[in-house]
């Protein structure tokens, strides 16, 4: 049996069969319970809706992988930021599981749900924000991520397209983001199951593979001017550590859509979703170490936060990689925004059956306000930092421990072995949230943090 029965259509349907409501009537396939007439062969083949282990996993994987994680190496020093990726590899692993584990013992359907079971109606305001402020600020830095990759491909490789009349607009930024983002993102946005991105999914972790791979091979052969300084890049440890941990933690949280994922298996058992998180963090954690390594020793302090940034704007691979970034962008966005709309769904209608005209209505205003955002900004500057970094480790570290506390035995002290491990995160997760905070504020009264405006 399912491990949480019903929470697979938690985004697809807003009925509770719980209710102790009386049976009318039977009628052939169809059956009465209370006002509702439910068809039986329609619940009946939603047991076996849903993905395999593949499909899930692809998801997965694809929420982790990015190309920051060389600047975190630059921020944290070599040595000290490759034990920070395994580390909090292997503790995202945990915290993930967690949840899961969380919705079982509170008998949640979602990370709302569980926090509201817990904290009550400060918990459910806390999570519905900071899940929201996370995927829908990462939306924002897709869209001009796939501006800024993809327009420049084109001109590199068609150097004569903008001054070709009618085509010269695909070498434009903005037409880029609104042709993907609308062509691509949008109808993707309007599946209601995520196991169906799992394509998308899927070809989008391969451009990332693709990307690690280009970087593997074309570091060691850029010109000389661009490589940074070679003594000292094996350093142990830097000023920028706390930085590292929230780059870090930014790119392995998926914590807000774990559930949903869990969701999608077609049979959604805690061990099948646990192999579906090892495999995902170990495939993301062995491209993350190739790409971190490969481009830092190179690059070294000259590392910038998109290392495809670092390289040539005529390098053919490199464009190839570039192409495949600004791919994994408008597929990975569509992820992003399953979140937004299900804690939209979750926080106002939990109570209310699904509808398409809702379903629509909340689809399409998300991702227009995340391209509008996108389509006026060149750089999100501080905003991101302070939402990214705020909310990866309420998401990550602080809440699904904090959970655990409260639901585990009331009776354990906090320092037994089943709640120690879960106050650790918790500590660390409040350290890490506080510094980063305070270090984005006092770079908000600089310049630096400024988010750039694009005319």
């Amino acid at each position: 049996m399912p491990l949480l029965v019903g929470l697979f259509d938690s985004s697809a349907s807003r009925r509770s069969l719980d209710a102790s409501l009386p049976l009318h009537g039977t009628n052939g396939n169809t059956v009465t319970i209370g006002d509702d007439t439910l068809d039986l062969d329609e619940i009946a083949a939603k047991r076996t809706a849903g993905g395999g282990l593949v499909d899930s996993i692809a998801n997965m994987a694809n929420s982790i992988l990015g190309a920051g994680l060389p600047y975190a190496i630059r921020q944290a020093g070599f040595f000290t930021g490759l034990i920070l990726l395994v580390a909090l590899s292997v503790v995202t692993d945990w915290t993930i599981r967690l949840i899961v584990i969380n919705a079982k013992l509170s008998g949640g359907r979602s990370y709302i749900d569980i926090m509201t079971h817990c904290f009550g109606s400060s918990g459910r305001a806390a999570v519905s924000f900071f899940q929201f402020a996370f995927a829908f600020g990462g939306m924002c830095a897709f869209g001009i991520i796939i501006g800024d990759t993809l327009a420049q491909v084109l001109r590199s490789v068609f150097p004569t397209l903008p001054t070709i009349p009618i085509l010269k607009i695909f070498a434009n930024r903005q037409f880029v983001i609104a042709f993907c983002t609308i062509c691509f993102s949008y109808p993707l946005s309007l599946y209601r199951d995520i196991h169906k991105l799992a394509r998308a999914s899927g070809l989008a972790l391969v451009g990332m593979l693709i990307i690690v791979f280009s970087v593997f091979i074309e570091g060691p052969h850029v010109p000389q001017e661009l490589k940074g300084k070679q003594e000292g890049k094996f350093s142990i440890i830097e000023p920028g550590i706390f930085q590292a941990i929230g780059v870090i933690s930014f790119a392995f949280v998926c914590h807000h859509n774990s559930l949903l994922i869990y969701g999608s298996l077609r049979t959604p058992t805690l061990d099948r979703f646990a192999k579906v998180t090892h495999i995902s963090t170990l495939i993301s954690l062995i491209s993350c170490l190739m790409l971190s390594i490969s481009a830092y020793v190179v690059f070294t302090d000259k590392t910038q936060g998109n290392i495809l940034n670092n390289f040539p704007a005529n390098d053919t691979l490199i464009n190839i990689a570039r192409f495949s970034f600004g791919l994994n962008m408008f597929t990975t966005l569509p992820l992003e925004l399953f979140v937004c709309r299900e804690v939209i769904e979750q926080f106002f209608f939990s109570h209310e059956v699904f509808s398409p005209q809702r379903h629509l209505f909340f689809t399409t205003t998300i991702l227009f306000a995340s391209m509008f955002v996108a389509l006026i900004t060149c750089d999100l500057g501080v905003m991101l930092e302070i939402t990214g970094g705020v909310s990866a480790t309420a998401l990550a570290f602080i809440f699904p421990a904090a959970c655990y506390i409260k639901l585990v035995d009331k009776k354990l002290p906090w320092h037994s072995r089943t709640k120690l491990p879960a106050v650790i995160c918790v500590l660390f997760g409040i350290v890490v949230m506080s510094i980063s905070l305070f270090l984005a504020l006092a770079k908000s009264w600089t310049p630096e943090g400024a988010a750039k405006i694009c005319v």
